[in-house]
């Protein structure tokens, strides 16, 4: 069984590497409700945020991302015994700990289902998903959890500047500092730094769920969302994706218009020109990134023409 460094190696740049009949978007099931008053009585915005998704969007956003991790993990569990997890060097005890992780996230599931009908909105559905790639073995299990709890520490982050109602945001603050707990144990577990910078990386819902599309196959009549995946990032050699090595494009002229690599860690994007379809790594990433191609030197969602994938220096 291959190790989980091995498995992590193969996941480095997850995006390309993972080819699935993913889904154009995710729509609410309804004309998302304005959110509920909060205790006091007071009625929260009616207007929906910036990027026009409002807080009962957010909240189905995350319910979907929930709901891939919980079964995520249920159907790991399912497929692999606790022989094969032993096998890559966990104890009985560190594999308790994952098999919770797995639980937490179920209880996720169920805290937003009760809060978007609360809202006066019907949940989406759970989605129909492929796990094929990320179940080869136990390792790869493993080195894709890592990246789905890190992408859900995300997930959360960037979604918190959108919301508007003190409620929804104390509710998600619940969550996320859970996410990135289930985030520095599987590091641990991995080998890795469980705290590799002093900041966490925020991403924006379409940056996310380009992230996530790749897992699943098709979702039920009225439970997509109205998010749009960008294009995935065709490299020639995306297994050398590490700091300090040239990066080059399957296709130097695709996606048009691309000048820039933008490699978004440690709380911030870092900018290397594209030049020939190639560019370098850059030094001083440490933990998760996700490497995106855009016009200019910014990650707004109108600037970006690929990706997000993701690299793990560190």
């Amino acid at each position: 069984m291959p190790s989980l460094r091995l498995a992590l190696q193969s996941l480095l740049l997850l995006a390309p590497a993972i080819s699935l009949a993913a889904p154009t978007g995710i729509s609410a099931r309804q004309e998302p409700a304005p959110a509920p008053p909060a205790p006091g009585g007071e009625a929260p915005p009616a207007a929906p945020p910036a990027g026009g998704l409002t807080d009962v969007d957010i909240l189905q956003f995350a319910l979907t991302a929930e709901h891939l991790e919980s079964a995520f993990y249920r159907l790991g569990f399912a497929k692999f015994p606790q022989s094969d997890f032993l096998a890559l060097g966990l104890n009985e005890a560190q594999i308790l700990e994952l098999t919770k992780v797995g639980e937490t996230e179920a209880e996720h599931v169920s805290t937003l289902l009760s809060a978007i009908a609360g809202a006066g909105a019907i949940p989406v559905e759970p989605c129909e998903y492929n796990f094929d790639a990320a179940f080869a073995d136990a390792a790869t299990m493993v080195a894709t959890a890592r990246i789905l709890e890190a992408v859900g520490v995300s997930a959360y982050l960037g979604a918190a500047p959108l919301v508007t109602s003190p409620d929804v945001l104390a509710a998600a603050a619940s969550i996320v500092t859970v996410e990135a707990r289930h985030s520095a144990l599987i590091r641990v577990l991995s080998g890795a730094a469980a705290v590799p910078s002093a900041f966490d990386t925020a991403l924006g819902p379409r940056a996310v769920f380009t992230l996530a599309a790749q897992f699943i196959r098709s979702c039920p009549e009225g439970s997509n969302l109205n998010i749009q995946a960008f294009p995935s990032i065709a490299l020639q050699n995306a297994a050398v994706a590490t700091v300090g090595s040239e990066l080059k494009l399957a296709d130097a002229g695709q996606p048009a218009g691309a000048q820039f690599c933008a490699f978004v860690a440690n709380g911030s994007p870092q900018f290397v020109a594209l030049a020939n379809g190639s560019c370098v790594v850059p030094q001083g990433l440490q933990g998760e990134v996700y490497m995106m191609l855009t016009k200019s030197q910014s990650v707004a969602d109108a600037e970006v023409l690929a990706g997000p994938s993701i690299i793990q220096p560190s």
